[in-house]
């Protein structure tokens, strides 16, 4: 089974369903977990800078046998190379540590409003798009503010916002907001990180119950539930039972009282990961 495409709003398109490829273990590992991932259908492949493991991944992709042109490549601006001169080197790390001359999404990893440099760094994501270094440019843990503020000084709007959603932290009013701006809402962490204590997401009895309903799991029903609202996920997987799993929630669809039914996990407490507004984090022990 191979994912739709998703068109973006620049043109290009993308694969709905992709690969998340934080803290992978090492060349071999991840070369393996390609490998079983592109049997599987993946074509859309989810690193970062911060991640440490460009080379692996370009590596991966390359033993793959999978055509450049057959492949999605994503990867992200780290916190310590904001403003108008440190995405071009920062791009050009990254291209060379992939092995490649231009990615397919290049997204600035989290907007850090205390420095005030997010409006400057896109304006360098534009002109490394223009310049055919990236092909698309997006973003990532944006709010709706910080995206309307973007497209109000440069009259562009990302391509994709990379953000937390999943059913208990559904991000109804910024994923509505993307809509009405021809964003992307990716979900990074779609099944809710483990939780935060009690019953992790995949626990819930609400899932449990729509999941036998249809003879699926868990996990396959919150993907559906995403990628039948129109959003982007990549998830992380590494056993290829789990990769398969994970792209045949796209075989079947959730009813209205499916959908009803998960919108009532919905929470305002139920972010598992930071806050865009005061994640500030630069450097990692």
């Amino acid at each position: 089974m191979m994912s739709p495409d998703v068109i973006l709003n620049d043109g290009h398109r993308m694969p709905q369903l992709g690969l998340g490829l934080m803290r992978f273990g090492s060349e071999a590992e991840t070369a393996a977990v390609l490998a079983s991932a592109a049997d599987a259908g993946y074509r859309l492949f989810d690193s970062a800078a911060v991640y440490g493991n460009e080379q692996q991944v370009g590596e991966g992709l390359r033993q793959s046998g999978l055509a450049r042109d057959e492949v999605f490549v994503t990867t992200k601006l780290w916190n310590t190379e904001h403003g108008r001169e440190k995405p071009r080197a920062a791009l050009a790390g990254s291209l060379q540590r992939l092995g490649l001359d231009h990615v397919d999404l290049y997204l600035i990893h989290w907007p850090l409003p205390m420095d005030d440099l997010y409006v400057e760094t896109w304006r360098a994501l534009i002109a490394l798009r223009d310049e055919g270094l990236v092909r698309s440019i997006g973003v990532s843990n944006f709010t709706a503010a910080h995206l309307g503020r973007l497209i109000a000084e440069t009259g562009i709007a990302p391509a994709v916002n990379q953000i937390e959603m999943h059913p208990r932290f559904q991000q109804r009013a910024l994923h509505a907001f993307h809509g009405e701006h021809g964003i992307i809402s990716q979900a990074w962490s779609p099944f809710g990180g483990g939780g935060t204590g009690g019953v992790p997401l995949l626990g819930e009895p609400v899932l449990a119950q729509i999941a036998a309903k249809h003879g699926r799991t868990p996990s396959q029903v919150v993907l559906r539930w995403l990628t039948q609202s129109g959003a982007s996920a990549i998830p992380k997987a590494t056993s290829a039972q789990h990769l398969a799993d994970n792209m045949a929630s796209l075989a079947f669809d959730l009813d209205e009282g499916d959908l009803a039914a998960i919108a009532t996990l919905d929470s305002p407490e139920g972010r598992t990961g930071p806050d865009p507004l005061t994640f500030a984090v630069k450097h990692f022990a």
